[in-house]
C-alpha cells in the first residue's frame, strides 16, 4: 500500500514517454524518486533519463500489472493513453491526476461540456455526427467556423477550417473518427496559458499567466508573464484555479485561453499534465512545472510556482529547429535543451531554447526578436 508522501527513492510511474515524462524524470531525480516509463518506444526521450522502462502497448493487462507492482503512484505524460488502462493501473496503485481526469481532457464533448457545467466560458460549439448536424450547426454558429475531431487531435492535427458552405462536406468526410465538434471562430487578440498543479490536500500554486504565439499550429514562442491588462490575468488565474477545483484535481493542469478584443477570456483547451508553454518554469522560476507535477503526485507541499526572472521561450521543431541548435549551444544568454529524440521529422518537438530577463524587463516584440536574433 502507498504512503504519502512517497520517501525517497519511491518509484514513480509515468505512462508516455515522450519529452513531458523525459523532464518529470529529471525533476523527480532531484527529488531523490526514481522514474519508471511505461511506452510503445524504443529509446525514448524519458526512458534514456528513467531508472526502468517497460516497453508496451498502453492497454495491454499483463504488461500493466507488472508495470504496476513495480511502482509506488502512477502520473502520465500526454493524453493519448488509455483511459481503460489507467482503470486498471487504478485498481493496483494511486493513478494522479485520476483516469477520470483524463477522460475528460481525451474528448471535446466532454471536456466542453464540463467547462461549462464549471461556469467557464468556451467558444460556441455544438456536437457533429451527421452532415446534416454539421449543416444545422454552421447556421447557428455561423462561418467561419472549425470543425475538430473530439479525439487524438493535437498541434493543428484532426481540424479544419471552414470558411464557406462548400467547404463543410469536404471536411465532414475528411475528419474520422466521428463525432466531430464545430466550434465558432473566435477572433482573438492573444492566446494565453496557465499551469497550476494541486496537491491532494486542495492547495494550489499557480504560475503567472503567460502569452503564447503559434506557427502553423505548433506552438512557436512563449512570452512570460504575457503581456495583458489586470483584469485579464485575474480572470485567467481565477478560471485555472476554478477548473483545477472542479476537476479535484491532484497533480498539474495547462488550461489554454482565448483573450477576445473586448477582454473577455474564452478556454480553448484544458491538459492535465506538463505544457509545453510552461518550459519556461525550468529556468525561470525556482521550481518548475515538472518539479511541481512531481511534487503534488508524491504527495510534497507545493511551493509557490513564482519566477525569479522574465523568459522567451522559442520551441525548435522539426528539420529546421535542429538546423539551430549548433547556433542555440554556442551563443550566450540563450539556455538550449534537447530532447533526445532520433528523427527530426517535419512538425516534431524537438528541443527548446530559454532566454532570461530580469523580473519586470521582458522587451516588447522588437526586443524579443532582437534576443533571438542569434537563431536566424
Amino acid at each position: 500500500m502507498t504512503t504519502f508522501p512517497l520517501l525517497p527513492n519511491a518509484t514513480i510511474g509515468l505512462v508516455g514517454g515522450g519529452q513531458l515524462g523525459r523532464m518529470s524524470a529529471l525533476a523527480a531525480a532531484r527529488l531523490g524518486y526514481r522514474c519508471h516509463i511505461l511506452t510503445r518506444e524504443v529509446d525514448s526521450p524519458a526512458a534514456q533519463v528513467s531508472h526502468a522502462v517497460t516497453i508496451s502497448d498502453y492497454s495491454e493487462p499483463a504488461s500493466l500489472r507488472a508495470f504496476a507492482s513495480a511502482v509506488d503512484v502512477v502520473s502520465f505524460e500526454f493524453e493519448n493513453v488509455s483511459a481503460e488502462g489507467l482503470d486498471l493501473l487504478a485498481s493496483m496503485k494511486p493513478v494522479r491526476p485520476a483516469p477520470s481526469v483524463l477522460r475528460i481532457s481525451q474528448d471535446r464533448i466532454a471536456e466542453k461540456s464540463f467547462l461549462n457545467g464549471a461556469g467557464v466560458a468556451t467558444a460556441p460549439w455544438a456536437p457533429v455526427e451527421t452532415l446534416a448536424d454539421l449543416e444545422a450547426a454552421a447556421r447557428r454558429l455561423g462561418l467561419p467556423a472549425v470543425l475538430k475531431t473530439t479525439r487524438l487531435g493535437y498541434d493543428g492535427k484532426g481540424q479544419a477550417m471552414l470558411r464557406a458552405p462548400e467547404d463543410l462536406a469536404p471536411a465532414f468526410e475528411r475528419l474520422s473518427p466521428k463525432p466531430l465538434v464545430l466550434e465558432g471562430f473566435v477572433d482573438f487578440a492573444r492566446e494565453i496559458s496557465v499551469v497550476i498543479a494541486r496537491g491532494a490536500d486542495g492547495g494550489l500554486s499557480a504560475f503567472d499567466t503567460v502569452e503564447n504565439r503559434h506557427s502553423h499550429h505548433i506552438l512557436d514562442l512563449t512570452l512570460a508573464p504575457a503581456r495583458i491588462m489586470p483584469p485579464v490575468d485575474q480572470a485567467a488565474q481565477a478560471i485555472a484555479r476554478r477548473v483545477a477545483e472542479a476537476l479535484d484535481l491532484v497533480g498539474l493542469l495547462a488550461v489554454e485561453m482565448f483573450v477576445d478584443p473586448r477582454g473577455q477570456v474564452l478556454v480553448n483547451e484544458i491538459a492535465p499534465r506538463p505544457h509545453n508553454s510552461g518550459h519556461w518554469t525550468i529556468d525561470a522560476c525556482p521550481a518548475s512545472q515538472f518539479e511541481l507535477h512531481i511534487r503534488s503526485i508524491a504527495g510534497l507541499p507545493l511551493p509557490p510556482a513564482v519566477r525569479h526572472s522574465d523568459a522567451v521561450m522559442k520551441n525548435l521543431i522539426g528539420p529546421e529547429g535542429m538546423a539551430l541548435w549548433p547556433k542555440a549551444v554556442a551563443q550566450p544568454g540563450l539556455i538550449p535543451h534537447l530532447y533526445g529524440k532520433d528523427a527530426a521529422t517535419p512538425g516534431r518537438k524537438m528541443g527548446h531554447v530559454t532566454r532570461l530577463f530580469p523580473r519586470g524587463a521582458l522587451p516588447g516584440d522588437l526586443g524579443v526578436a532582437d534576443a533571438l536574433r542569434a537563431l536566424e
